[in-house]
């Protein structure tokens, strides 16, 4: 198997676990929750799901041929409160991933070094590849950072629960 190959099955692996992390955490909120802000100005759910639905739409469409920030594109619209329900926000969360894991299926070895252009700026495949790894488990993680807020002592670990490391290990290795 060639590095290349590795490295695609590795990024949809990552790619994968952290859409998971964010479904479940959206799955376990009401709409209300999902559009909680807290004081200030960050964003709720509803808000980052919409940015990464709107920046996985536009970055992975026709990924190899245009611009990443396609031109009907409105960002900024992306963090305006809309009230969505868990069911909008469900389909907006899968079509998003499902474009940008469609296209990253899709590429051949070969298209890992050629050139896209994200915002007019070249990027190598590879790049623009981990510059998405960077960005969407960010956001994922103030998914589920803000879900825990919420649902505060009602929260259920989306990994090894605070205390069960020595169980979880034991469990893994079998000492």
């Amino acid at each position: 198997m060639s590095i290349q190959s590795i490295y695609l099955q590795s990024v949809l692996k990552r790619l994968e676990i952290h859409r998971e992390l964010g479904l479940k955490t959206i799955q376990r909120l009401n709409k209300d929750q999902l559009n909680w802000q807290p004081d200030g100005e960050p964003n709720s759910i509803a808000m980052i799901v919409k940015h990464l639905h709107g920046n996985m739409l536009s970055r992975w469409t026709d990924f190899l041929t245009t611009d990443g920030e396609k031109p009907g594109r409105n960002r900024d619209l992306e963090f305006e409160e809309s009230a969505l329900t868990q069911e909008q926000l469900l389909q907006r969360w899968d079509e998003g991933w499902d474009c940008m894991l469609l296209a990253i299926r899709s590429l051949q070895e070969t298209d890992l070094d050629r050139t896209v252009f994200i915002r007019n700026e070249p990027h190598i495949v590879i790049d623009a590849i981990n510059r998405q790894l960077a960005h969407v488990p960010y956001h994922v993680g103030q998914i589920v950072y803000i879900g825990k807020m919420i649902l505060k002592d009602k929260w259920e670990s989306l990994s090894i629960p605070k205390g069960g490391s020595a169980a979880h290990n034991k469990e893994k290795t079998g000492n």
